[in-house]
């Protein structure tokens, strides 16, 4: 065997090896839409025996618990303000409520913050701002910092983007009398979904994640985890679980699995909704997607060997580990794209029952792909259908979805490698710009939390094209069934690109006059 003949056999068994393991998450999403369906009204709230929501009209408040609840918050001058004024609308007794503003800020968030909470202090809530200097462990720093000194058994948690249900802790609370229950996670709804077709996308992939994989996940007792906000824990349990801990960018997602492991149970509920800020520019989209791909990957490597070495039943550990794994299907994705030109040349560069081969290999994994890609579309189309009661003409924005999820695989590969790695990155927050109607222009065009444009855009413009060059070889070696697929990759590279340069032209611009007038 020449070594033309042993890089083609190679080149096949690594890109169907690929394929499999990518029809493997498609299947996946399958599975998820069934576990759905199997018992999905467990995570109704007030449907167990003995938890209905907590009456505060017939309940004195010296037999409720006191309930801390923590802001983190790190320059978000544009929502500080909403977060607070959201939070202090919770149904619960004043003398049983602490509020902790966890502040990170460098900017003018910290007087804006400060402000608030001494008008809030004022009309006797019992609210702290907490500003600290040293902002080491970031989030998980914070969050640790802030249960030393907190004052309930139970700490619930909103990130700046989101406004809590004002039935949140009514409807929580009563599930931990269970004493084994060290958590219960609640769904994200969205402020601005319609604002543009960014929003529109992610709406959909939040919906999937919410209202399908959560649901299937806690109602078969498999395995979930927090979501970061709009959840509240047992402070006994973070600290069994071994605290916050910072060495991953998923803090929330460590925590989880760690409390899991000791044997901690959690609850989810689709039916408490917290409503939040969508990213509306494609940088703040980008950052958000890189630091929930790294994280993943981190939390797997550090907790993967437990699990594993566990005495937990297979289904659970199996589930698990999947779960952990679900942002490889970006890098594989990088692989497939990458792959299938030298598939679709190989009669120029070797030998004819190669060839032949290849030939099989492609049209194996178009079915293989057609197959795996329904899945996905199955698990948010289901998503929508349980939501909205227009969820037919919601429905319209599936392409979208899959061509942006496409697009940003470069970002997410360079993330997972990073994670592999043990590349260490700071974190990067999301920045939110105050987006709640299509209006709403004034922060999203001003130069402040601007993310500067990442040369990875400079990748997505060549994937774009290396998908237009397999798009075109479809065609001219007649495999159109590979067309599809090659259309979908292109248009996601190039959108996704081309909105980065764009935002970064309109902010270039508006710095320009900022500093023309200054």
């Amino acid at each position: 065997m020449n070594l033309m003949d042993f890089t083609a056999i190679t080149i096949v068994g690594i890109y169907s090896l690929d394929i499999l393991l990518l029809f493997f998450f498609g299947m996946h999403s399958y599975l998820m839409v069934y576990l759905y369906r199997k018992n999905e009204k467990y995570c109704v709230s007030g449907k167990d025996e003995g938890m209905e929501a907590v009456n505060l009209r017939k309940i004195s408040s010296k037999k409720l618990p006191i309930v801390t609840v923590q802001l983190p918050i790190y320059n978000e001058f544009y929502v500080v303000d909403r977060l607070i004024d959201e939070t202090l609308r919770m149904e619960w007794p004043i003398d049983r409520l602490e509020i902790q503003v966890l502040d990170d800020s460098t900017d003018e968030t910290v007087e804006k913050a400060r402000r608030r909470v001494e008008f809030y202090q004022a009309k006797g809530f019992n609210i702290k701002h907490l500003h600290r200097k040293d902002r080491s462990g970031h989030k998980a720093g914070a969050l640790r910092e802030g249960l030393e000194v907190a004052q309930g058994e139970y700490i619930a948690i909103f990130d700046a983007d989101f406004m809590p249900a004002p039935d949140f802790l009514c409807k929580t609370i009563p599930y931990f009398n269970a004493d084994q229950i060290g958590m219960v996670q609640t769904r994200w709804g969205h402020i601005n979904d319609d604002y543009n077709i960014l929003t529109k996308a992610q709406s959909f992939g939040i919906d999937g994640h919410f209202m399908i994989e959560q649901v299937a996940r806690n109602c078969n007792h498999l395995w979930m985890n927090f979501n970061g906000t709009g959840g509240i824990w047992r402070k006994s349990c973070i600290l069994d679980a071994g605290n916050w801990q910072s060495d991953t960018l998923t803090e929330d997602f460590d925590l989880s699995y760690r409390a899991e492991l000791a044997g901690w149970k959690f609850r989810y509920f689709k039916d408490v909704v917290n409503p939040a800020e969508l990213p509306a520019t494609m940088s703040a989209f980008k950052s958000q997607q890189f630091r929930w791909c790294k994280g993943s990957i981190q939390t797997a490597m550090k907790l993967i060997p437990r699990i594993w070495k566990s005495n937990f039943d297979w289904k659970i550990k199996a589930e698990a580990i999947t779960h952990l794994l679900n942002y490889s299907v970006h890098p594989l994705m990088i692989i497939n794209i990458l792959f299938a030109l030298p598939l679709l040349m190989m009669d120029y560069w070797t030998g004819f029952s190669i060839y032949d081969a290849s030939i099989m290999v492609l049209f194996g994994a178009a079915a293989l792909l057609s197959i795996g890609t329904f899945g996905p579309m199955v698990f948010y189309i289901y998503s929508q259908r349980e939501l909205y009661p227009d969820w037919r003409k919601r429905i319209i924005w599936m392409p979208v979805l899959m061509m942006i999820g496409t697009g940003i695989a470069i970002v997410e590969t360079r993330a997972w490698i990073e994670a592999l790695l043990g590349i260490k990155s700071a974190f990067k927050r999301t920045p939110k710009y105050n987006i709640e109607t299509k209006n709403d222009r004034l922060a999203l065009d001003s130069v402040k939390y601007r993310i500067p444009l990442d040369w990875m855009v400079i990748l997505e413009l060549a994937m774009g094209v290396y998908c237009l060059v397999c798009l075109y070889y479809s065609f001219e070696r007649d495999r159109v069934f590979l067309v599809p697929f090659m259309f979908l990759y292109a248009s996601g590279f190039f959108y996704v690109a081309f909105s980065s340069l764009q935002e970064s032209t309109v902010r270039s611009r508006v710095l320009k006059i900022a500093h023309n007038e200054a």
